[in-house]
């Protein structure tokens, strides 16, 4: 293992223990932030994701967009391949994904505009860490080099960290939103 491995390794293990803490407080309101900046962007195609584990959960604020413009949730294609995302909307057919996350159970793929981002850290200046697959980073890119593409990390305030050991293929998020705030870079 490398050192930076090592180091993110670490880095994901306290991020975790941080995460699982903050989930099992039940906090409430978690997505009102959410909520909020999406409101700024009512039509704009936007996809979320299907929380798995102790990931806080987008689907308040995904629900009330969906209601506005199209909303979708990712759909891994294979390893070290971009994500690409179907439609979802509230009550929908889903069907069991790769890594346990739902997916809608009829595949009908657009590109999204916005992308509300699951992650294990962030820190001030805009950088995630992610479970270690790469596939956020791949489809930032992607998404990014045809068109402005907003990426909004959704945490616990308890998942910020000082120093992520982070590498230059990791894309910055533009916002990070918490159940305590917003953050934008």
């Amino acid at each position: 293992m490398t050192d930076l491995a090592a180091q993110k390794a670490a880095a994901r293990k306290a991020a975790f223990a941080r995460r699982k803490a903050a989930h099992e407080a039940g906090l409430v309101g978690r997505a009102a932030h959410l909520s909020e900046v999406l409101a700024g962007y009512r039509g704009v195609p936007l996809a979320g994701y299907m929380p798995i584990r102790t990931e806080i959960s987008p689907l308040p604020a995904m629900e009330e967009a969906s209601a506005h413009g199209i909303v979708g949730v990712p759909v891994i294609t294979g390893e070290g391949q971009p994500l690409v995302f179907s439609r979802w909307e509230p009550g929908c057919a889903m069907r069991d994904g790769p890594f346990g996350a739902q997916i809608p159970a009829v595949d009908d793929f657009f590109e999204p505009e916005i992308l509300i981002v699951p992650l294990v850290a962030f820190d001030r200046k805009g950088g995630r860490l992610g479970y270690g697959g790469g596939f956020y980073d791949r489809t930032l890119e992607l998404l990014r080099a045809k068109r402005a593409t907003l990426g909004i990390g959704f945490a616990y305030a308890a998942q910020e960290a000082d120093d992520l050991p982070l590498e230059p293929t990791d894309q910055p998020l533009d916002m990070i939103v918490t159940e305590q705030g917003i953050l934008s870079f």
